[in-house]
């Protein structure tokens, strides 16, 4: 009984003592645990009665869980109850207490993951504290970083994951606010909390994307959702995560507000000189340059992400509609936001939402405000696929709008870049006299209008030369060499394929095989083993074999077409089955053999070797995950490609400063290397070389000048023979 009552007032050596031996002092827990289990009933009954001792007896409980399972099972529940019921209520202090309690226990594996974060996820829009809730941010992201280190947890990984998806679709019933005027929701209301939820949700997201933890198409589900919320910012962070931009409003937290350099270098000066201040002033100017590190680094598209969207075309007229919907209550930065991410969608995707050109028409004014980038949308949304006729207006319309006389060049150039992006993505959009118009610019005198309408004559000189005048196609357009460089007619595709790609080095790997056995490789059942088929029961209740097909002639076997014999000609087919044209050699294995899936997945690998033995990168390119970047079409241009080649703008004050400190570089702070240069003992302008480069108006008036007009006719004398003596001395 002594040693109890010793004890009680004596956690931490009681902690000790427990670890060591759980079995001997049982009794001393179960009297805390009963002290524990009485503080919190009172708790329940008045949430405002807390006392540091209740602190201290969760933190005992929690660090000898490990030794006592069966009497604390239900201790992390209770925790985890306090927090999520009573979390209002609760002191900032006994907040963080239980929080980091928690953590520890899933940290000596008391707990699972999905049980920590279903406690700590509702926690964060409704901590106040930046503190501790960057401390439960961090803690999250551990989590679910060090569960994915090794391999893939697929199972935690849905369940954070849906998790995540249901904090997004809390708040998506509500109406839509709108941002002009910046509307904020009252952490009160119910929808501002859902707002936060959501949130939160497209943050974490977005950060274990950005750390290589989440590539799934999962993860890119919840950020699409979060593009259709009624909150402007959850809207505004979605856009963002697909455009590859850093959205400046998605944290929440209190510390990512700007560092106010020169505010803190002032306040040193004019306070007391001490060490402590200077090495606080030293760590708060390492923390701001690191913070600002890499903010003017242009940011390129989330293309990965855009390709792992699960239904393309239902998500491009989703943007479309509350673009169109909510115009009055958008503001014009949000607006194009969306029509940027609609127009990369629709360029990467090939996706028609032709309702986009007709809204976009009433922006294409070069006096409105950002028309570059809205530029930049208009053509990064047009494709192959993209009807001409819907795509015809809007070309005409900036052709009124921006190229005219009436207009600065720079306007122009604008609009002849623009006009050029969206013709080289669909040529059948252009008109014919409006062409002719476009590229008389190349006479301009100014130097951007000359390139935007000389690379529009490029263009159609190499798509479609018929479109110009006989005197402007061109060499090599008027003799015909770039024919297969032309852009085909809408609606009509490519010439089909004649071979599997790559299909020949199969053919070669095969015989090199028969080479070495000696003797003919048959098929064998055994490829079809391990690979899941699809059987047709028609086909198989009709047959079960091969259909011989008997000619009459065997050498009438010939391709031939009777309209294009001249131009489009189709090769023969030999007795041999090869193709007798010039080309390249077409492989016959695909009409020989049946290819099993063992085949293919052995092709799949040659490709594989063939493309990381060449010494090119084109090859290895176009085995990558993103070979469509390498489409013209698919290209994502920048604001800079629409404005063209501009004089140089004025300079700003970093600008100018920079230039002066590159100036003073390699001397010394004071002085000037006047008259130093190009001298064995450097030494500066003697009085004489002065006086000879002083300005007429303070000669003038100088004793020396004034002295001259006054001399008598002797004196005049005087100097002019002292002159001649001087000079017939320097001549000996």
């Amino acid at each position: 009984m002594g040693r109890g009552i010793l004890l009680t007032s004596n956690l931490p050596q009681l902690q000790n003592l427990i670890k060591r031996d759980p079995v001997a002092y049982k009794e001393e827990f179960l009297q805390q645990w009963n002290h524990y289990n009485s503080i919190r009933e009172i708790f329940k009954i008045n949430p405002n009665d807390q006392n540091q001792h209740f602190k201290e007896l969760v933190a005992f409980i929690a660090q000898v869980a490990t030794c006592y399972p069966k009497e604390t099972a239900e201790f992390p529940a209770q925790i985890s109850a306090l927090l999520l019921d009573s979390y209002a209520t609760l002191s900032p202090d006994t907040r963080k207490t239980l929080v980091q309690n928690l953590i520890m226990l899933r940290n000596k594996d008391v707990i699972t993951s999905v049980e920590l974060l279903k406690s700590l996820f509702p926690l964060l829009p409704r901590t106040s504290s930046s503190t501790l809730r960057t401390y439960i941010r961090n803690q999250i992201l551990t989590d679910i970083r060090v569960a994915n280190m090794k391999s893939q947890n697929h199972k935690l990984n849905k369940a954070v994951q849906a998790m995540l998806f249901s904090m997004v679709e809390h708040g998506m019933s509500g109406d839509v606010q709108g941002d002009k005027g910046k509307h904020k929701m009252p952490t009160n209301n119910p929808e501002g909390q859902n707002s936060e939820e959501a949130m939160w949700a497209i943050v974490l997201t977005k950060e274990l994307w950005r750390k290589g933890i989440w590539t799934d198409a999962k993860s890119v589900s919840i950020v699409a959702q979060g593009c259709f919320h009624p909150v402007t910012k959850v809207q505004s962070a979605s856009l963002h995560f697909f455009l590859g931009s850093e959205d400046m409003e998605d944290d929440s937290d209190d510390e990512d507000e700007a560092v106010d350099v020169k505010g803190l270098q002032h306040r040193r000066e004019i306070n007391k000189k001490t060490r402590s201040g200077d090495k606080k002033l030293r760590k708060q100017l390492k923390a701001a340059k690191k913070k600002n590190k890499g903010k003017g680094k242009e940011s390129s598209a989330n293309f990965s992400a855009i390709q792992l969207l699960h239904d393309p075309q239902t998500f491009g007229e989703k943007l479309y509609d509350i673009l169109n919907t909510y115009d009055k209550r958008f503001s014009l930065d949000h607006k194009i936001l969306i029509m940027q991410l609609l127009s990369r969608v629709m360029g990467s995707h090939k996706l028609c939402v032709l309702g986009f050109y007709t809204y976009i028409v009433k922006y294409l004014t070069h006096r409105q405000l950002r028309v570059p980038s809205i530029l930049v949308a208009l053509a990064q949304s047009v494709h192959d696929l993209t009807p001409p006729d819907a795509i015809t207006p809007v070309i005409r319309k900036l052709a009124q709008e921006f190229v005219h006389p009436g207009v600065a060049s720079e306007v122009i150039a604008a609009g002849l870049n623009s006009i050029r992006e969206v013709s080289r993505r669909q040529p059948w959009a252009m008109e014919e006299d409006l062409l002719s118009d476009l590229i008389e610019y190349r006479k301009s005198k100014d130097k951007a209008v000359t390139a935007g309408a000389r690379g529009l004559l490029k263009l159609y000189r190499e798509v479609n030369p018929n479109m110009l005048k006989r005197r402007e196609r061109g060499k090599d357009a008027s003799m015909g060499v770039n024919v297969a460089a032309r852009a085909l007619p809408y609606g009509h595709a490519a010439e089909a394929a004649i071979d599997i790609e790559g299909l020949s080095l199969l053919e070669d790997h095969l015989k090199r095989l028969r080479e070495e056995d000696g003797a003919a490789l048959d098929e064998d059942e055994d490829d079809w083993n391990g690979w899941e088929l699809e059987s047709d029961s028609s086909s198989d209740s009709e047959s079960d074999g091969w259909i011989n097909v008997e000619s009459d002639d065997d050498n009438d076997l010939e391709i031939s077409d009777s309209e294009d014999e001249g131009e489009n000609k189709k090769p023969a087919i030999s007795e041999e089955g090869q193709t007798t044209t010039a080309a390249a050699t077409v492989s016959t294995l695909a009409t020989t053999k049946i290819l099993t899936p063992a085949d293919f997945a052995l092709l799949d690998d040659l490709r594989r070797q063939a493309a990381e033995s060449s010494t090119g990168t084109k090859p290895k390119r176009k085995l990558g995950a993103n070979a469509q970047t390498e489409d013209p079409e698919n290209e994502f241009i920048s604001e800079n490609d629409i404005l063209g080649p501009r004089k140089k703008a004025k300079a700003d004050y970093a600008e100018r400063m920079a230039s002066i400190q590159k100036g003073r570089e390699g001397r010394e702070k004071f002085g000037s290397n006047k008259g130093k240069q190009n001298k064995a003992a450097p030494s500066s302008s003697t009085n004489r070389e002065k006086a000879r480069n002083k300005p007429i108006m303070m000669i003038l008036s100088s004793g020396a000048v004034k002295g001259k007009k006054k001399a008598s006719l002797r004196e005049k004398q005087q100097k002019l023979r002292a002159h001649i003596d001087r000079a017939k001395k320097s001549k000996r």
